[in-house]
């Protein structure tokens, strides 16, 4: 059945964040009412088919603060408990906060509230579940559980359902929270919208993601300076961030500048008409200083999509992604590993790599599809509320 679920998000759109809107866009192909619920104004720039969003989203400062407050008093107690059970953000400000959700939810005719990401949204959204009586769930993604968790246990333990993105990432809550209802769901892509084409090869490598650390671009760039100019792919990297110049100089240092190209930010429309003509795709990733990591990055889901062989670092829910048909697993960190691997993606006669994608293709459609991931979490929610109903 149908349901209205309020969405709880810190910003809405974020042009990196597609795996929000692709999912907002999969429940509402269900028949769900998605009522997104942002926490602080954005400005900043978003995919273009998302611009229709903007019109969608409810602001947290535009919900009347005095309204909110004026709710049961059993609610009120169950809010506080879980907030005195968190030690990052100030019991009052989150208590208001989870009122104006909670209001949100209620004047839309909500039935259950979730949240993406486990920092500020989480919490909000579990308080303003406590204050409504309506079921809640997050879902964690990278940073906000493995680089700067924050009372992720009290979250676990509060939560009515939490959606982890690979087993990796359960196995991680249930050590943590034993208590706690995990169910993974990965994150899918719409196959319709990255596709094969047959044609003529640009003779590249694809990379995709932002220039950051967990992102392995030095590791990339050892790799290649491993193999000998003659059999060294040139990589096109789509992506900006904090570490372009600082990897620039490094291509450069290790004699690789000429095999690398920065292609800058390409919108999701750009890598479905592009994609394709690659070789494949190289996603090097590793694990931080600091924990932070990919969880289940989209950019693997598309190539494969697209007919892509991958090469990708056996870590998090890249090692279920990534079948022995669809590609090659490296250990992250591996320059020599990767190096084997890349010579083995770019060297591949076309029949081969045509056959390989077609596996990569076939293991996307029969797991990583927006409208299964839906389905999937439209089940838990509903199986959470049903067992709620039959406990009452």
């Amino acid at each position: 059945m149908p349901q209205t679920i309020c969405y709880v998000l810190s910003a809405f759109p974020v042009l990196s964040e597609t795996f929000v809107t692709n999912e907002i866009r999969a429940m509402r192909a269900l028949g769900h009412r998605i009522v997104p619920v942002a926490l602080a104004p954005f400005d900043g720039p978003c995919q273009p088919q998302d611009e229709a969003m903007k019109g969608d989203v409810i602001h947290l400062a535009e919900i009347p603060t005095l309204a909110a407050l004026a709710v049961r008093p059993d609610r009120l107690a169950a809010a506080w408990q879980f907030i005195r059970t968190q030690r990052t953000f100030p019991s009052r400000a989150l208590l208001r906060a989870g009122a104006r959700v909670a209001l949100a939810a209620r004047k839309a005719g909500a039935t259950h509230i979730h949240a993406h990401f486990a920092h500020s949204a989480a919490a909000t959204a579990i308080t303003a579940a406590r204050l409504s009586g309506l079921t809640v769930s997050f879902i964690g993604h990278g940073y906000d559980i493995y680089g700067s968790p924050v009372d992720l246990a009290a979250k676990l333990r509060a939560a009515d359902l939490v959606f982890a993105t690979c087993e990796d990432m359960a196995a991680d809550f249930r050590a943590l929270e034993p208590a706690a209802n995990v169910t993974v769901t990965s994150g899918g892509v719409d196959p319709a919208n990255f596709a094969p084409r047959g044609g003529r090869r640009n003779g590249r490598l694809l990379a995709i993601g932002r220039l950051t650390e967990q992102k392995g671009y030095p590791v990339l760039f050892q790799a290649l300076a491993r193999l000998p100019s003659a059999r060294r792919a040139v990589v096109d990297i789509v992506g900006t961030g904090p570490l372009e110049a600082e990897l620039a100089a490094l291509a450069e240092g290790l004699g690789v500048a000429g095999s690398v190209r920065f292609l800058g930010a390409r919108s999701s429309a750009w890598i479905a008409a592009n994609g394709p003509d690659y070789l494949g795709l190289v996603a090097p990733f590793v694990i931080c200083a600091n924990g932070d990591r990919d969880t289940g990055p989209i950019v693997v889901k598309e190539a494969m999509a697209m007919g892509l062989p991958v090469v990708a670092s056996a870590l998090m829910g890249m090692k279920e992604m990534v079948a022995p048909e669809c590609g090659r697993q490296v250990p992250p960190g591996d320059a020599a590993a990767l190096a084997t691997a890349i010579d083995w993606l770019t060297t591949l006669d076309e029949p081969t790599r045509t056959a390989i994608g077609a596996a990569g293709r076939r293991h996307v459609e029969a797991n990583y599809t927006l409208a299964g991931q839906a389905q999937a979490m439209t089940a838990a929610i509903t199986s959470l509320q049903e067992r709620r109903t039959c406990a009452a």
